[in-house]
């Protein structure tokens, strides 16, 4: 007697092994017996198959749960091996983006890397919920479908079943093109700034960032003075909330107005956006010092919170 029969076209042989094993897995939770859940194919397509062996198997009430299981098990797939490949086809075919290298950066910003680097997290909270959700709403999906029919097509299924699904997708794709769009921007404004120090002849032989904290920084020149320049004040505390203006722009336009020949940063945050930024323009004149003795002996009123452990 055959329980449900799932068809699968447009997808890798690993990938579709990869799922038989874990609805073999769903199917045995449940009946320990007496069910068979064979793989095979033809020229187009997978398909993946459970079965009751009779005269030893029996409908009961365990079915409605065999459902479940086996919904959520391909709800896990489907996120996990296909989400990717529907991902790509939107850019592709929707956004007709044909470079592989841009490609590849918007699926960057829809998924996050299988693999985290260490120290990182694989999935940020928010992150995780919206996969969580997107899981749910398939699983619920999948299980009510097969509650009322046996063969279940998965490509027919997500293009035709899941639209609420696939809009989420879209969604998540026309947000990564703005996002890869903003940084192709920005990059090239980066380029345009590099090259612009680049050309610039050094008007000071050494200027000191001291980060204090948070969006504060004050500049010093080589005999720990304050810098004095006609655009911008050199003492400069942005606060990022309700103000109009981006303090890192105040601090990058800053130091390319005293244009010096050597950029001393002292922080104990150099991952901080801002402080990237800066060494990203100004390339081979950016010394990072987390702390040195000169922070420890500089003058408490204009480092007041940097000394502070």
């Amino acid at each position: 007697m055959k329980l449900f029969a799932l068809t699968l076209t447009k997808t890798s042989e690993p990938s579709v092994r990869k799922l038989h094993a874990a609805v073999e897995d769903a199917v045995r939770s449940v009946y320990k017996q007496h069910v068979a859940v064979r793989l095979h194919q033809d020229q187009t397509s997978f398909f993946v198959q459970a079965e009751g062996i009779f005269p030893l198997f029996q409908l009961d009430r365990r079915t409605d749960a065999l459902y479940s299981k086996v919904a959520e098990v391909l709800a896990e797939w489907i996120v996990q091996e296909e989400e990717g490949r529907l991902i790509r086809t939107m850019i592709v075919r929707d956004f007709d983006y044909k470079r592989e290298e841009d490609i590849v950066s918007i699926m960057g910003y829809c998924r996050p890397a299988p693999f985290p680097e260490e120290g990182e997290e694989a999935f940020e909270p928010a992150l995780e919920q919206s996969v969580s959700r997107r899981k749910q709403m398939i699983a619920q999906a999948i299980s009510a479908f097969l509650q009322e029919y046996t063969d279940l097509n998965v490509q027919g299924f997500l293009q035709f079943r899941l639209q609420d699904y696939m809009n989420e997708l879209r969604e998540a794709v026309e947000y990564a093109i703005d996002e890869f769009l903003m940084d192709q921007q920005y990059q090239e404004f980066i380029s345009l700034l590099k090259y612009f120090v680049y050309i610039q002849e050094a008007k000071i032989p050494t200027a000191h960032l001291i980060h204090k904290g948070g969006n504060e920084f004050v500049l010093l020149n080589d005999r720990m003075e304050l810098i004095d320049t006609s655009q911008t004040d050199a003492t400069f505390t942005v606060e990022m909330i309700e103000k109009d203006i981006n303090f890192e722009d105040v601090i990058v336009s800053t130091l390319i107005s005293v244009s010096p020949r050597q950029i001393c940063i002292h922080t104990r945050d150099p991952e901080v956006q801002v402080i990237k930024t800066i060494t990203q323009i100004f390339e081979n004149r950016v010394q990072l010092c987390e702390y040195c003795r000169l922070c420890h002996n500089l003058d408490r009123s204009a480092v007041s919170d940097y000394n502070k452990g």
